[in-house]
């Protein structure tokens, strides 16, 4: 196992298009890191960097102890998975694992203990004398992901290997590369622009966007404290409202106000770091979808705040059921928030004006499956205003937005927020 260490790494195209740029970041012994972007953003070609795939234009990547900017792939002790499994099909599941322990003269007797090793923590032992053809496609990326292990590397690098699967398989294997790096310890790097993988995988989660690093941090805090626009509204399924709105003194405290609604902002948020000095400002907010409920199955005597809406779309989801309403606002529109190569924000957009009229915006509430809520109907929201977010309308960046030093979340961090 080793540490990687990662230090101004950047890579241009062509004399001028930076796809990394100047990327930092230490991934400590034994981690799993995952890199998480939308299409372009960079995260594949700094995996393939790591993997001495692609040349370094600036910086410096250190494996363990060693700097290997100039080592070729092969002399790096990395193992890679990728999105095609790429097994040769004229081999069975065994010369397929043992096809690289081969190439590297390993002693037979060793050969055949790495694979029957690999075989038995992979569930593969039955599989061993068939062909890739004769094999599904989870099967065969645990073949792919065996023949990784089997060369005991100090890193694995994995670019999108659950792609290709269908989701009830992406499910299973994602439990099963947990369990795997649960096992073994390894030092792992992984590739993803399924945000559910990133938060269910990553010990740690980096979140790029046209070459940078936006944040990187436990899946918990980019989702409770995320460092600006970008990340918040990439990071959580449905997306994080947003709107423009105006912080003001109210009756002894302090109110949010936006569109229609006026929301009092407890006392306990107002105190995070640097909030108040934008009190008779203006701000963006950002409410979770999480973060409201059907003010009809709550009790009568809870205090929050609630708003009234007019459903516009129902989706039933069992466990849960999301709920779109319009808010009358623009849009929330910021440079920070603009990916370049996104193709999939266009389609966002698209579905957004579908439902939502010109000046306003579509949000989305997540609440209990037991709601009567139908579209065409008005409904009321219970809003958790211990859980608003602030930023910056100038910068994009997040106000007062900061995770403990321990990592804890905001609930263990402000406990009345619970009361």
């Amino acid at each position: 196992m080793a540490q990687i260490v990662m230090d101004e790494v950047s890579k241009v195209y062509g004399g001028n298009v930076r796809a990394v740029n100047a990327l930092s970041l230490d991934i400590a012994d034994g981690e799993f890191m995952v890199f998480v972007g939308p299409s372009g953003c960079g995260k594949s070609t700094a995996l393939r960097m790591i993997a001495g795939l692609e040349d370094i234009s600036e910086g410096t990547i250190a494996i363990g102890d060693r700097v290997v900017n100039d080592l070729a792939p092969k002399d790096r002790d990395i193992a890679m998975v990728f999105q095609n499994y790429a097994l040769y099909p004229h081999m069975t599941v065994r010369d397929n694992l043992a096809f690289g322990l081969q190439l590297r003269k390993t002693p037979k007797e060793e050969q055949a203990k790495r694979v029957a090793d690999a075989a038995r923590i992979l569930a593969l032992e039955p599989y061993l004398d068939r062909k890739p053809a004769a094999l599904s496609g989870g099967q065969r990326q645990r073949v792919a992901m065996g023949r990784a292990i089997v060369r005991e590397p100090q890193a694995y690098l994995m670019d999108e290997p659950l792609s290709n699967l269908d989701a009830k398989l992406r499910v299973g294997m994602r439990a099963e590369l947990a369990r795997l790096h649960d096992r073994l310890g390894v030092t792992t790097v992984y590739v993803t622009h399924d945000q559910i993988e990133a938060m269910t995988l990553g010990s740690r989660v980096a979140v790029l966007k046209d070459g940078e690093l936006q944040q990187v941090d436990t899946p918990q805090n980019l989702f409770e404290y995320p460092k600006n626009l970008f990340v918040a509204t990439f990071i959580g399924s449905p997306a994080m409202n947003l709107v423009d709105a105006r912080l003001a003194r109210d009756d002894g405290g302090v109110a949010v106000t936006f569109a229609d609604y006026k929301l009092p902002v407890p006392a306990q948020v107002m105190a995070r770091p640097g909030l108040d000095g934008f009190v008779g400002k203006d701000v963006i907010i950002g409410i979770r979808p999480s973060s409201f409920e059907d003010a009809a199955l709550v009790h009568g005597d809870d205090p929050r705040p609630r708003i009234k809406a007019e459903v516009a779309l129902v989706e039933e989801l069992g466990s849960e059921v999301n709920l779109m309403f319009t808010v009358p606002a623009p849009p929330v529109h910021h440079d920070v928030m603009l990916a370049k190569f996104d193709k999939h924000a266009a389609e966002a957009d698209e579905t957004s004006e579908v439902l939502a009229a010109e000046g306003e915006t579509l949000w989305t509430a997540r609440v209990n499956p037991r709601t009567s809520a139908r579209p065409g109907r008005d409904l009321e929201l219970v809003v958790d205003t211990t859980e608003l977010h602030f930023f910056d309308p100038d910068a994009g960046n997040a106000i007062g937005n900061e995770a403990g030093q321990d990592g804890t979340s905001r609930a263990a961090r402000e406990p009345e927020a619970q009361a």
